[in-house]
């Protein structure tokens, strides 16, 4: 389960399909070779998404199919 604490590498690492849906967030380092470090709260509060709890309820919904 994601959480906002969760690190932007273990998302990367444990949920690899959640890659293209964190770039159309605008967390776009995931995949270019660069590492993103930090949590995924820190990282979507860089973008200005205001819907951090909307967010971590649609990838977890995403990672249960």
């Amino acid at each position: 389960m994601i959480e906002k604490t969760t690190s932007i590498e273990d998302i990367v690492n444990d949920y690899p399909e959640l890659v293209k849906p964190l770039m159309k967030l605008g967390i776009v380092c995931i995949a270019c070779g660069e590492p993103v470090w930090g949590t995924l709260e820190e990282q979507i509060r860089e973008t200005s998404i205001n819907n951090i709890k909307d967010i971590i309820e649609q990838l977890n919904k995403l990672i249960r199919r």
